[in-house]
C-alpha cells in the first residue's frame, strides 16, 4: 500500500522535529521520504522553471538541514559533482529521474585534475527515494528526454553548504563553484547574488 502524499508544509513540520543525530546517518532520513510523500500541488509556491538550467529552490532551512525543490525540464542533467562530505537524500514527487554515481580514482583540486569511474545508477521515482552513499558521494542527476515529461526533486541536505566540486569526466577537470538559490522560501533571488 502507498503511502498517502502529505502537504509539504507537515513534510518540513516532521523534518524538523529530527535530532542532529538523524542527519549524521542515511536511513532515518531516507525512510522519512519514503513515508511522507509529499503532494505535487502543495510544492507549487516553490517551483520555478528554466529552460537553460534546473533550478534550485529553498523551502526550508535550519543549522541542521536545507530543503531544496529542484526543477528539471526535459532532458536537463547535474553537472558530476560531491557533497561537501555532507549527507544528501533525494525524493520525486514528480517525474522519473536517474542518479549516476562514480568512484573518484584520483582528485586534485588545486591542479584541476581528476578521474572518475562510473558506479552505478539508481531510479528515482515518486515511490524509490534514494540517499547518497558518504563511501561514494559523486553523482550527477538527470531527467531523460524519455520520459517526456518535466521533473522536481526535493533536496535534504546535512549541514547546509554552498559550495562543491564539479567534474568534467571528458576533460578529467574538476574545481569548486559557487551555489545559488533562484528562489527562497517561494520568492525570486536577484540574479546578481
Amino acid at each position: 500500500m502507498k503511502p498517502t502524499r502529505v502537504p509539504v508544509t507537515a513534510f518540513v513540520e516532521k523534518l524538523r522535529t529530527y535530532p542532529a543525530s538523524a542527519f549524521d546517518h542515511t536511513e532515518t532520513i531516507r525512510t522519512f521520504l519514503q513515508e511522507m510523500p509529499v503532494e505535487e500541488a502543495s510544492l507549487a509556491p516553490y517551483l520555478t522553471w528554466d529552460r537553460k538550467h534546473y533550478t534550485r529552490n529553498l523551502i526550508d532551512k535550519s543549522d541542521l538541514y536545507e530543503l531544496l525543490a529542484i526543477c528539471w525540464e526535459i532532458g536537463q542533467t547535474s553537472s558530476v559533482h560531491n557533497h561537501r562530505d555532507q549527507m544528501c537524500w533525494m525524493a520525486a514527487p514528480i517525474g522519473c529521474l536517474v542518479v549516476e554515481h562514480f568512484h573518484v580514482r584520483f582528485q586534485d583540486i588545486e591542479a584541476g585534475k581528476c578521474r572518475l569511474d562510473a558506479s552505478n545508477r539508481v531510479e528515482l521515482t515518486p515511490e524509490n527515494p534514494c540517499a547518497v552513499d558518504p563511501r561514494e558521494p559523486v553523482r550527477r542527476v538527470v531527467n531523460p528526454r524519455t520520459t517526456n515529461q518535466r521533473a522536481v526533486t526535493l533536496h535534504v541536505y546535512s549541514r547546509p553548504f554552498d559550495t562543491c566540486v564539479v567534474y568534467s569526466l571528458e576533460q578529467g577537470t574538476c574545481g569548486d563553484i559557487r551555489l545559488h538559490y533562484n528562489t527562497m522560501y517561494g520568492k525570486a533571488v536577484p540574479s546578481s547574488q
